[in-house]
C-alpha cells in the first residue's frame, strides 16, 4: 500500500535527456529496428512494468509527473549549428506529452561543450517531488553513478526506484567502439532494475504489443515526404565545384553513409553531414548515390560541411550531355 493509503500508485518519471537521446539514436541508427524510441510508448510500458512490480491493475499505475533534464545550446549557438529546428521539434514532442522540460546552458571547456550540474538538478527535483507529491515510484532513465545518492535518499523516505537501463556496444562512423552501460552501483541500489536492451530484443521477437509500441511509427507524414515533382533541367556547370562560402546552395550525390553520418560528393573535398542536418524525410531511407540539395555550413573545426540536406529527384540532363557534375550556387541560405 502506498503512502496515502490509496490503491493508486503515483509514478514520477525523470529523464537524463542526453542519456535518453543517445539510447534513441542507437535504436535509430545501429539496432536492426531502425526506429526512434516513442516517449508515449515508453510511458505506457512504464505503467505496465510498475503495475507488474507493484502487483496492481495497470489502471492504478499512473504517471503523475514527468521531467526531462538536458544541457542545451544558446539560441545563437543553436542557430549557427542549425539546431534550432531539432530543439523545437523535441520541445513539441515533450510538451504534447505533458513532460516538463528543464534546460541548463552548456559550457565550453577546453574547446568542447560540456554539460555540468544536470545530475544535481534532476536529483533535487526528484527528491522534492517525491516528498511533496508523495510519489510511490520514481522511474529513472539514466546510467550514471552520480545518481546513487538520490536513490539512497529516496530509499530512506520509502519511495521505490525503478531504473530503466541499457547495455550495448557498437562501432561509430569513425570505427571507434562506443559502449553504453549503467553503473553497477545504480543497479545494486534501485528497487526495480529493468534491463531494457533484453526487454526490447525479447519483446520484438515475441511481437509483444507493449514493446512494439516503444518505437515511433515509421510511416512518414505527407508533409515530410521527399518531393516527387520533376526536377528542373540543369546544365553542366562550367565553373569550379568547390563548396563555396557559408550559405552556398548545392546539389550533388551521397558518397558514403554509415551510422547516422554521411558524405556528399563535392570536389575537392567531400562534405560531411549527419542525421541532424536532414530537413525532411528519414535518414534511414537515404542510399549511397541519392541526389540531395544542401547548403554549405561550417563545423566546430571551421571545415566545410553540408547543412539543411534534403533528398531530391535526380536532375534531368541538358541535350547532348552525358553526365552531371555537382553544382554549387552562391546564394543566401534564407532563400
Amino acid at each position: 500500500m502506498n503512502q496515502m493509503n490509496s490503491p493508486l500508485i503515483r509514478v514520477g518519471v525523470f529523464y537524463d535527456g542526453n542519456y535518453f537521446l543517445k539510447i534513441s539514436d542507437y535504436y535509430y541508427f545501429q539496432h536492426e529496428r531502425k526506429a526512434r524510441i516513442s516517449l508515449e510508448g515508453l510511458h505506457e510500458y512504464i505503467r505496465h512494468q510498475v503495475a507488474e512490480e507493484e502487483d496492481v491493475d495497470v489502471r492504478l499505475a499512473q504517471i503523475t509527473d514527468a521531467h526531462f533534464f538536458r544541457g542545451r545550446l544558446s539560441a545563437t549557438e543553436a542557430r549557427d549549428k542549425d539546431r534550432l529546428f531539432h530543439d523545437r521539434l523535441l520541445d513539441d514532442i515533450l510538451m504534447n506529452l505533458g513532460v516538463q522540460t528543464h534546460y541548463m546552458a552548456l559550457k565550453t571547456r577546453d574547446g568542447r561543450l560540456q554539460e555540468k550540474g544536470i545530475d544535481v538538478w534532476l536529483s533535487l527535483e526528484a527528491l522534492e517531488l517525491a516528498l511533496h507529491k508523495t510519489l510511490d515510484v520514481v522511474v529513472l532513465i539514466a546510467g550514471d553513478s552520480d545518481y546513487v545518492p538520490l536513490i539512497r535518499k529516496l530509499n530512506t523516505v520509502g519511495t521505490r526506484v525503478m531504473l530503466l537501463n541499457w547495455d550495448f556496444k557498437y562501432e561509430d562512423f569513425k570505427g571507434e567502439t562506443r559502449v553504453t552501460r549503467a553503473s553497477q552501483q545504480l543497479l545494486e541500489q534501485v528497487t526495480y532494475p529493468v534491463a531494457m536492451h533484453d526487454v526490447i530484443d525479447r519483446g520484438l521477437q515475441q511481437q509483444d504489443e507493449v514493446v512494439e509500441a516503444l518505437f515511433v511509427n515509421q510511416t512518414e507524414p505527407a508533409a515530410f515526404a521527399p518531393s516527387t515533382a520533376a526536377a528542373p533541367k540543369l546544365a553542366r556547370p562550367t565553373g569550379p565545384t568547390a563548396a563555396g562560402p557559408v550559405g552556398t546552395l548545392g546539389m550533388s550525390t551521397i558518397k558514403n553513409l554509415k551510422n547516422g553520418f554521411g558524405f556528399v560528393v563535392m570536389p575537392p573535398n567531400n562534405l560531411f553531414f549527419s542525421y541532424a542536418d536532414l530537413t525532411e524525410g528519414d535518414f534511414n531511407d537515404l542510399r549511397e548515390g541519392d541526389w540531395v540539395e544542401f547548403t554549405v555550413g561550417r563545423n566546430h573545426r571551421d571545415e566545410d560541411c553540408a547543412r539543411n540536406v534534403r533528398k531530391v529527384p535526380a536532375p534531368q540532363m541538358s541535350d547532348g550531355e552525358d553526365d552531371y557534375e555537382p553544382v554549387s550556387v552562391h546564394a543566401s541560405a534564407e532563400l
